[in-house]
């Protein structure tokens, strides 16, 4: 159960992060270099004189980011207290048996509440996403194809339009209907090279109807895009519909299959 041990073993994640980033081999270019130069660089850091004051702070850092999806569940003072206790030596207030039920119960409840937010989401997602293709579909150079997808023609291109099987080189850049980029080949400075056949079925579609050398606009809807399930954990909620700019740079020739 997936996701009842991240939220139950979220203490133990971040601490075998500290002990993997301290334990970390050196580079070879600093191995001769003096183990006083990183306490030096450490001591500048403002209210935080001493090393065991960096360390307990990075420790606290630690945790606090392995704790952040369950902030609302936990009360930082019983888990202070908890820490105290336990380190100290002290009578916990729980047993092993008592913590490890705890945690089960814990673990439960919150993917209960994942699959009845993940519902909501999916619900809310399709209706705005019908609302919002269509008022689009009114505007003005908006065109639709018979699966639902919308695009518009940006710039078009003189060169062939690829097919199904084909790879091509594009620059893309997604966002969400409020306006969030999700994923840019811009941003990265590089376009991206991918076998058509192995993108979401609006992305297969679109392409496909652009000549080399077009910018595309696409709205996907969600069915032609992540479908109910979205990218879990990620920017793409269920029932997305995605909004791309698209230009097809080229139809790169397919690497040749080793013989049998």
């Amino acid at each position: 159960m997936k996701l009842s041990m991240r939220h139950a073993l979220v203490l133990t994640a971040a601490t075998a992060a500290i002990f993997a980033a301290g334990c970390k081999a050196p580079d070879k270019t600093d191995a001769n270099a003096p183990a006083a130069a990183s306490t030096a660089k450490g001591a500048q850091i403002a209210g935080l004189p001493t090393e065991k004051d960096r360390v307990s702070y990075m420790v606290g850092m630690a945790l606090g980011k392995q704790l952040e999806p369950i902030k609302d569940e936990v009360d930082f003072d019983v888990i202070a207290k908890a820490v105290k206790s336990t380190l100290k030596g002290d009578k916990l207030l729980m047993t092993d048996d008592q913590a490890r039920e705890v945690s089960e119960a814990f673990g439960e409840k919150m993917q209960q509440k994942a699959v009845v937010k993940a519902e909501a989401d999916a619900k809310n997602n399709l209706d705005a996403g019908k609302k919002f293709l269509a008022d689009n579909a009114k505007k003005p150079g908006v065109q639709a194809t018979a699966s639902g997808l919308q695009y518009q023609v940006v710039t078009e291109g003189k060169g062939p339009k690829p097919k199904a099987g084909d790879v091509v080189r594009v620059h893309y850049k997604g966002a969400t209907l409020d306006g969030k980029t999700f994923d840019s080949s811009y941003e990265r400075g590089q376009p991206v090279v991918f076998p058509l056949d192995q993108v979401v079925p609006g992305w297969q579609e679109g392409i496909q109807l652009m000549p080399v050398g077009s910018k595309f606009k696409l709205w996907i809807p969600g069915n032609l895009g992540y479908g109910e399930k979205g990218t879990p954990g990620g920017p793409i909620g269920p029932n997305a519909t995605l909004v791309f700019d698209v230009e097809l740079l080229d139809i790169v020739q397919a690497p040749e299959q080793p013989k049998q």
